[in-house]
């Protein structure tokens, strides 16, 4: 068989022409044995090889990435995750040392003096030691943070506007047989709900670096490096290990995350109309943001206490079956101010590493956010 152009084909311009499929070969009378199925295609000549040329004859169209990873990147949930990321990075890298503190004060490890505490780590593990479990900390702490922000601030906008759409047409019902019930759904607080969205995300998406974290921080011998640490608590403990403590957790989180963004956000919008602001200055940023979680630590400090015993109680021989078990044994050896031991180490991280993270995050959103976005917030 010859080969002939197909018609249209010519040999101008920058087009493609696919040749017919022919047999070629030395051998192609004899035998049959030559080279088949030789797909012959007639290339520019003046202008080379050019690939989107070559897909724009065929009529492929190649993939905007660029474009694809721009349209992602704008999106402003995006650059709020970011946000909530570089600053919880950057206020841990600040604060560790008084994480490893508390840790070790609330689980009932050493000294039950923070001076103490600090003294007892030196010479052990010397000044490293106050950054125990740092690492760990810090992959646990940047997607913890930028999902919980990022959360927070979804959330909120999102039922704000769905709040004014139910004023202007009613807000949802249910109907039981004959009977119609209006859904209360006025009475909810678009920040406290978020706050309670962004713990619950945070906590079930890292909750396992957390275990990882505390037992590298409480039992380093044990838990040389994070690879072993996860190694091992998964061979002796199972998947259930990772996740130990994780009911309490949650409901220790409701509270805080609940009360801690709640705060905030009413505390910096209160302030802002009482002194007639549009933003506030980072000073008061991180007053602001200390206060809310000096608050809510307060009030979920005992369950954070029955928390880390859950979560550590496996190094010790005697892990309580459950969050009431905890709290009872805190209380039967310590009486109920065991309830609250090391709530003031846990003060002085909570409100400087509250204050710091909301003073970064607000600063990156500022660079990250455009000014629509920021007006829309």
């Amino acid at each position: 068989m010859g080969c002939q152009d197909a018609p249209g084909g010519g040999g101008g311009g920058g087009k493609l022409s696919l040749a017919s499929v022919g047999f070629a070969g030395p051998s192609a009378g004899a035998g049959g044995g030559g080279y088949k199925d030789l797909l012959v295609m007639e290339l520019p000549k003046d202008e080379g090889l050019d690939g989107a040329k070559v897909a724009e004859a065929i009529g492929v169209r190649l993939p905007d990435v660029a474009g694809a990873v721009r349209t992602i990147l704008e999106r402003r949930e995006v650059r709020e995750f970011a946000s909530g990321a570089l600053a919880g990075a950057m206020s841990k890298a600040i604060l560790a040392p008084l994480e490893t503190i508390r840790t070790r004060m609330v689980v009932g490890v050493g000294s039950r003096h923070i001076f103490g505490t600090v003294v007892e780590i030196i010479e052990h593990n010397g000044w490293q030691g106050l950054w125990a479990g740092n690492t760990i900390n810090m992959l646990r702490i940047i997607p913890t943070q930028a999902v919980e922000l990022a959360t927070f601030e979804c959330v909120k906008r999102s039922m704000a506007e769905a709040q004014e759409k139910w004023k202007e047409e009613g807000y949802p019902k249910i109907q039981l047989s004959n009977l119609k019930i209006q859904l209360p759904l006025q009475f909810l607080n678009p920040v406290a709900l978020a706050g309670a969205a962004a713990g619950i995300a945070g906590t079930l998406a890292c909750h396992p670096l957390e275990v990882i974290k505390d037992r590298l921080t409480v039992n380093r011998e044990l838990y040389p490096t994070i690879s072993l640490a996860f190694s091992r608590i998964y061979k002796a403990e199972g998947i259930g290990g990772l996740y130990s403590g994780l009911c309490p957790t949650l409901i220790g989180m409701l509270p805080y995350s609940t009360c801690y963004f709640f705060m905030y956000d009413t505390i910096k919008t209160s302030y802002c109309r009482l002194h007639k602001k549009s933003s506030l200055s980072r000073p008061e940023l991180v007053v602001i943001g200390a206060l809310s979680g000096l608050t809510a630590s307060t009030i979920s400090f005992p369950l954070e206490v029955a928390r880390k015993r859950l979560m550590v109680g496996a190094l010790q021989g005697k892990c309580p079956p459950n969050m009431v078990a905890a709290l009872s044994e805190v209380i039967r050896e310590e009486g109920l101010l065991g309830l609250y031991r090391g709530w003031g180490a846990s003060c002085l991280k909570v409100m400087p590493n509250s204050g710091i993270t909301w003073m970064f995050y607000e600063a990156w959103k500022d660079i990250l956010l455009a000014d629509k976005d920021k007006q829309r917030a």
